[in-house]
Formats: structure tokens, sequence, C-alpha cells
């Protein structure tokens, strides 16, 4: 079974890292990879930006659209996600762990595991690796800037 692993640390609190991750609404704002939250193809959403388990994140990158329904949240510690609907990729599992860096700020651990689909599942452990990396070095950094702006 293919895997990533990838981590980044953010110059911010794990509550600051927490709160990005669990509204659906801001991974379009601090993501460079997704273009936007799909609404209509989501389901429980949180009004008030804090998802809970069970909630569907649908999200568009060009003309694709990819789901994810959110399995655990272990707050400012754990955020597990599986796939709910992707053309690539089937039993799709990542998870989210953050730690208090040593240095101040926050350790973000990102990892999952999946099985590719026949035709283009192929190219998922080419390019899903260096996609999720920079899912993880764009969450730290908007992190930051929002630890700043405080």
């Amino acid at each position: 079974m293919p895997q990533y692993r990838v981590r980044a640390t953010a110059a911010a609190s794990p509550e600051i890292v927490w709160a990005l991750l669990v509204d659906g609404r801001s991974w379009p704002r601090w993501s460079s990879g997704l273009d936007e939250l799909v609404e209509e193809r989501s389901s429980g959403l949180d009004p008030n930006g804090s998802d809970g388990v069970g909630a569907v994140r649908a999200f568009r990158t060009g003309r694709v659209v990819t789901g994810e329904r959110l399995t655990e949240l272990v707050p400012v510690r754990r955020f597990g996600y599986t796939d709910e609907f992707n053309l690539a990729m089937k039993e799709y599992r990542a998870v989210i762990e953050l730690r208090p860096a040593d240095e101040g700020g926050t350790l973000i651990d990102w990892s999952g595991t999946w099985r590719s689909k026949p035709g283009l599942g192929w190219i998922t452990p080419l390019i899903l690796p260096k996609t999720m990396q920079r899912m993880a070095d764009d969450l730290a950094a908007h992190a930051a800037e929002t630890q700043h702006s405080r």
C-alpha cells in the first residue's frame, strides 16, 4: 500500500493550526493546491468553522472535485480523514498530528495511505507526497501569518 509522511513546523500555536484544520472553508485560503470548497457537494459543515466527525468536505482543484470525510478529531492534537470520493484513489486514510515544537510553534506531521485505482492511479505515488508536503508547508505558513496578525 503506498504511503506518504510529510512534516512542517509552524511559527504558530497548536490552537491556531487546529482552528485552520477544522474549518473546511479555510482550506482554499491557505492551500495553494485547492481552488475552492464545493459546498453543494459537502455535508455537515459547521457554520461557525468547527467541522465535526462525519462532515464531508468537497474540494475543487481545477476541474477535479475530491471529497474527504472527517473520521477522528482529538482537539489540538489529531485530525483524521478518509476518502469519500476520488477518481485516482480508494481507501485513502490520512492523519495530521500536531505537537508543540521545542523552540515554540507547532510540529505538523501529516501522513496517509491509499490504494490506487486502475487508470491514472499509477501516477498518484509520484505526485501525492509532493502535493501533501506543499499542503503542510502552506498550512504552517498561513498559521504563522494568522498568529502574527493577532
